[in-house]
This record gives C-alpha cells, structure tokens and sequence, in this order.
C-alpha cells in the first residue's frame, strides 16, 4: 500500500519540476522511494529534431536533480547526488538519497527560495553592466559544481558566437521539421502545463541586434521594442564530455541561474547554436581549449516576465514503497 509522500519531499519534488528545459517540454520522471527520488529521462518529450541525442534534455534533467537536492538540503537535509549511476539505465539520470540531517547554509537556503521566482525572460534587458563582484559569484557557482562559465566579452568569442547564432536561425528558418516542432510546443494558450504560451514570449525587435532572439518566441501581439544592444553572454563548459557531463553541467548551469536571480538578474538561452550539427561542431572548436560547451546564457538586468507553468508533480511521479533494509516486507 503506498503512503503519503513526506512533506519534504512535497516541497523539494514541486521544486525539481520548476527547472527549464527546452520549449518548457519538461523531459523528466521522478520515481520517489522511502529515501531516495530518481530523476528519470523521459524519451517521449525529447526534441526529436532540435535535439536528437537528448544533450538538451539532460541538460534539463540535471536541472531538475539540482532543484531537488537543493530543496532536501534547505530543509536540513543531508541529500547525496548521484548521477547516471547505472550503466545498464542510461534513462537514470540521477539519484538523489537521504544522508541524515545536516544545518542548512545560508547559500543553501537563498537558492532554495528563488526557486520558484527564477524564470525565463525573453524580454528586452536593460543596458545596464552585471557588476564585477556579481560576475564572480556566478563563476563561483558553475565551479562548486564541478562546471564553469566563461564570459564571451573576456573570451573574444563574442562576436564568432553571435555569428552562429544568427546563422543557426537561419539554418533553422529553412528547416520544415525545425519549424513544425517548434510551432508544436509555442505559442500555447495562456496556463498550459507544458510549453511556451505567447504571454511567456517577448516582443519582437524594432531592430536587429547583435544577437539574435529565436524568432518562435516572439508574441507578435506586442509592440516592437528595442532590445539591450550587446548583452552579457556567459557559456557553461565542462572539461568533460559526453551523456554524465551533460547532467553535471545542467546541475551547474542551475545554480547559476539560481544565483543569478537571487541577485536580482534576469535570464535566458541562446540555444539556436547548439541545434543545428554545422553550428555546434564550429562551436565544439571555437571553445576547444576551454572545455566543452552546454549552453549559452543570456544575463543581465530587465523586468518581470510572465513564468511559464509546469505539469504537477502527480503527473510526473511513481511512488515505489522500499522495503526497509533488513526488515521483512
């Protein structure tokens, strides 16, 4: 017979389904035990056609495995993470157990409560700089998990990358699969659980800048407006590569997003680049010597925008009754 999930992890599973993901598609399961709650990769959400591997997805899912523990740990939680733990279950991103209590930090419990304030914004941002102390906390945050983030301004990467991605716009402009994908998850009705409602989209550009906005996420009901002309664009790398970097890395890019909001930033993705095969090996090179590149962010200091909802936890959880060790069932 299944019993009541805890209240802890109430809050912290209402926490993990608050991550971003491509679209808002919310490619993930939670299978919840008596101490432990594993983070699923769920294949029938994955772009099929932005995202054929599932980079952006995992990406998500680590996000969500983030969200989680960092919930557990404000509640004095001890919560340990392991990611892709078995071989044999590469849909098993992660596996967050209970470790006895532990006293919240005050770090800890700042993430925690933006959480739920963090959000998408594909508005216009103020041209108004990230001071450098706020730079450097968001350094800060990538490295305490096991990621980095690399400003494009200090790189001179700055203008290669808005090359790419005004060229992956138009790759994907030109891409019929591309754009009835696209077209499937925006554009919804305002409250939908899952997607991109038009309210969540920004006004389109008076004029281009120097980086493109992906044009799918414009609400052509709004006035033209101007946009920041040269945002601060940050890029989340790990030294590693493949499916366990790709989780690691959205648990850093999290925490990053998480800091940054706690210190009053807005942010969103540039994730054109990372979608197309030609732009995503240039970008592969371009970022070679550095590491390897997740994900671009988009950082800097705006107006509230309209969060996007998310499917209950109900909706995306199983409950699983472990035996206690040692004791008969």
């Amino acid at each position: 017979m299944n019993r009541p999930l805890p209240d802890v992890f109430d809050q912290a599973l209402a926490s993990a389904v608050r991550a971003p993901s491509p679209h808002n598609t919310q490619p993930w399961r939670f299978v919840l035990g008596r101490d432990r709650a594993e983070v699923r990769l769920d294949r029938a959400r994955v772009l099929t056609v932005a995202d054929p591997h599932g980079r952006e997805a995992r990406l998500a899912c680590g996000a969500a495995a983030f969200n989680l523990q960092i919930c557990l740990r404000a509640n004095g939680l001890a919560a340990v993470v392991r990611l892709l733990p078995d071989p044999a279950e590469p849909d098993l991103v992660a596996v967050i157990r209970l470790d006895g209590n532990e006293k919240a930090t005050a770090v800890e419990r700042k993430l925690a409560e933006a959480v739920f304030r963090r959000h998408t914004n594909r508005r216009p941002l103020l041209d108004k700089e990230v001071p450098p102390a706020v730079r450097a906390a968001l350094e800060s945050a990538a490295l305490s998990e096991g990621g980095q983030v690399e400003y494009l301004d200090a790189t001179g990467c700055y203008t290669p990358v808005a090359s790419l991605v005004r060229q992956a716009e138009a790759l994907q402009a030109d891409d019929h699969a591309f754009k009835a994908e696209t077209a499937f998850w925006t554009h919804r009705a305002a409250g939908s659980p899952d997607g991109v409602p038009e309210t969540a989209s920004g006004p389109p550009p008076d004029a281009p800048g120097v980086v493109s906005m992906r044009a799918s996420h414009e609400n052509p009901r709004l006035p033209e407006r101007a946009y920041e002309r040269e945002p601060l664009l940050g890029v989340v790398l790990t030294r590693d590569r493949g499916p366990h970097a790709e989780v690691r890395a959205g648990m850093a890019m999290q925490r990053v997003l998480l800091t940054a909001t706690a210190e009053g930033l807005a942010t969103s993705f540039l994730s054109q680049p990372f979608e197309t095969p030609r732009t995503r090996e240039s970008l592969d090179r371009l970022f070679a010597g550095l590491g390897q590149p997740h994900t671009l962010l988009r950082i800097g200091y705006g107006y509230p925008a309209r969060p996007t909802a998310r499917r209950s936890v109900e909706d995306v959880l199983t409950r699983r009754d472990d035996p206690v060790p040692g004791r008969p069932r």
